[in-house]
């Protein structure tokens, strides 16, 4: 198999006119030769992959050319490549300080590249200075590093400094073209230009980009082998999330972030694509601007088109806020929800609803356009269970509870009648006083008495969400009331009279408990199941007595209380049960041993257990 080469090695130029992006460098470089006014100590700096080494390697082999050479002649005896990085020490350079005494034997100027020089040590950079300065006229120093800052500055006032640039993407593009021309490639435009992005201005690591992507997909480079093999957002879907915002489809647009990030994309990079989409887009608005685009001809179509559909102040807007979430995606804990609340503000930019005026930045005029309730009305009525015409209008649904109320109990007096309806709304009342007054309220005749239980189920749920509704969650106190009312609704416990007692037996009791536990087993709540059979439930009265050797199986018992109390009265046919939870910490802990928790136990009362595993080399 014939050895592979690199295309960033195969493909280096040997030529100052094949440098790619450096032109002002390398035309300089060429006018100092031909005029003999080349410095003797060159500092090339400038980001990774942009041709440092490249052109000091071409300018070494220029200099020593006097047109007798053979063409192919590469004077490699005249050239030394020192690594700054592994020769950093003051007796490496002493080293090279010795060598640059002796004349070259071929050519006339031995040169030096000193490759990552800000490696070398303060001792190093010391010691080099004066060969620097007054180095023997057949020797010339290139310097090359990517950090021009580490660089203490009596070195850098004692060299010509060239400056590389970052390489354009056009630029990058070109080279690439010419590249999968030579190697018989069909690459498309748009390949190779989201691979000239990805380098981030470096041609080695474009040209190392390509040979992935070419191993990847074979001779046909297509765009969605590239992005796909790179993991690259496609700006497609910044055309399709735009297209849906403008329509504000907000459903759909948090179902294609939720697809974005099944593939496996970062929110931040996707937010800060979407800025930068909102920018190309303004910036297509314009003639004039619209060459700041860095994409392909078709692409650049494609942005003309869209950007028609758009006006400014809602791309001025967009942006902003897109903005806005990329400042402070880092620092948010829920960094999902902020983005799509970001999404649906921006699906909401040119909808057609409600506006909600405020003043920030003492800017009383400012407005912002609010999600349209017509997104969310649909899933209102269907959670509330009421009809349109209610869900619209908050004073019909209060209306209809009480007026529902007084048939439950149509032989009392009308306070009588409507207070268990009223008194449970009011949050600071204690639920025992409203059930005393719901007993009141709830004395009916015989002939009554089916529909009144049957209206009497139906108002008790009423009654709880419409409380678990009203009760604000700004205090300590309404939010202990509020998990008062969620608790009454798991014990099946509504502030309502003739609620059924019926008598029961201990066999009866222990039955149901059984059964509970099977039940949670079902679901999955091993802990529980396991606390409930620790122990054997005794009843006194209506009253279930329960004993745990510690306070964590209490607490995790007592959190699932109105629940089983729930099941326990709905089995039982008696709403007057409850429990009573105490820890008893003489009650010795019934479960099954696992392997090793047996070999304790076994090796507490027996010790020479432990020698015999360890002599034998048992495993447990």
């Amino acid at each position: 198999m014939e050895h592979f080469i690199v295309s960033a090695r195969k493909y280096r130029p040997t030529q100052f006119k094949d440098v790619v992006g450096q032109q002002a460098i390398t035309n300089t470089l060429n006018n100092a030769i031909e005029n003999d006014h080349l410095a003797q100590a060159l500092l090339f700096t400038g980001p990774r992959g942009v041709g440092k080494t490249t052109c000091a390697r071409i300018l070494a082999k220029k200099i020593n050319q006097d047109g007798t050479q053979q063409e192919d002649e590469d004077f490699a005896f005249n050239i030394f490549e020192l690594d700054a990085a592994s020769n950093n020490s003051v007796d490496d350079i002493r080293n090279l300080i010795d060598q640059v005494r002796i004349p070259p034997q071929v050519g006339s100027y031995k040169v030096y590249i000193i490759d990552e020089v800000h490696m070398l040590s303060s001792a190093a950079f010391n010691a080099f200075l004066k060969t620097l300065e007054e180095p023997p006229k057949h020797a010339i120093f290139i310097l090359a590093t990517t950090e021009k800052h580490k660089i203490i500055p009596t070195i850098l006032s004692r060299c010509q400094i060239f400056d590389f640039r970052r390489i354009t993407v056009s630029d990058i593009k070109g080279h690439l073209a010419e590249v999968a021309k030579q190697e018989g490639i069909d690459a498309e435009d748009d390949a190779l230009h989201i691979i000239a992005q990805k380098a981030d201005g470096a041609l080695r690591d474009a040209l190392s980009i390509f040979d992935r992507v070419v191993s990847f997909s074979g001779k046909e480079l297509t765009r969605e082998a590239v992005t796909e093999n790179l993991n690259v957002l496609d700006y497609t879907y910044y055309f399709q999330i735009t297209d849906l915002l403008l329509e504000n489809n907000i459903p759909q647009v948090l179902l294609e972030y939720n697809t974005i990030l099944a593939k496996g994309f970062d929110g931040h990079h996707f937010i800060m694509g979407l800025a930068s989409h909102f920018r190309d887009l303004l910036v297509c608005k314009n003639q004039q601007t619209i060459e700041l685009l860095e994409v392909g001809e078709r692409v650049k179509t494609m942005y003309f088109e869209q950007s028609q559909k758009t006006s400014h102040n809602f791309l001025i807007e967009a942006i902003e806020l897109a903005n806005s979430c990329d400042l402070t995606y880092k620092t948010s804990r829920n960094q999902r929800l902020l983005i799509e609340l970001c999404l649906m503000q921006l699906a909401s930019l040119t909808a057609k609803g409600e506006k909600k005026k405020f003043s920030g930045n003492g800017d009383s005029t400012k407005s912002r356009y609010v999600i349209p309730p017509s997104h969310f009305k649909a899933a209102e009525k269907e959670a509330a269970g009421i009809s349109s015409s209610k869900a619209s209008n908050p004073k019909s649904e209060i209306k209809t509870v009480v007026t529902e109320a007084p048939l439950a109990s149509k032989n009392t007096t009308q306070n009588e009648g409507t207070e268990p309806v009223t008194q449970p709304i009011e949050v600071a009342e204690p639920p025992e006083q409203a059930e005393e007054e719901g007993n009141q309220g709830t004395k009916e005749t015989e002939n009554e008495e089916i529909s009144g239980k049957n209206l009497a189920d139906k108002r008790s749920q009423i009654i709880t969400d419409r409380s678990t509704k009203k009760v604000s969650a700004l205090s300590l106190k309404s939010i202990r009331r509020k998990q008062e009312l969620q608790k009454e609704r798991l014990a099946k416990q509504p502030d309502e009279a003739n609620l059924p007692t019926q008598p029961f037996t201990e066999d009866e009791m222990r039955t149901a408990w059984t059964l509970y536990a099977k039940k949670v087993e079902a679901d999955g709540k091993y802990n529980l199941r396991s606390h409930l059979t620790m122990g054997i439930p005794k009843l006194e009265g209506n009253i279930i007595h329960l004993q745990f050797p510690n306070d964590t199986i209490k607490v995790e018992v007592e959190r699932a209380k109105y629940d089983l109390l729930g099941f326990l009265r709905d089995k039982l046919q008696n709403y007057d049960i409850d429990l009573d939870i105490l820890v008893n910490e003489t009650v010795q802990k019934k479960y099954a041993y696992t392997t090793r928790e047996k070999f304790e136990k076994l090796r507490e009362k027996n010790p020479a257990l432990e020698k015999l595993r360890k002599t034998f080399d048992l495993d447990i």
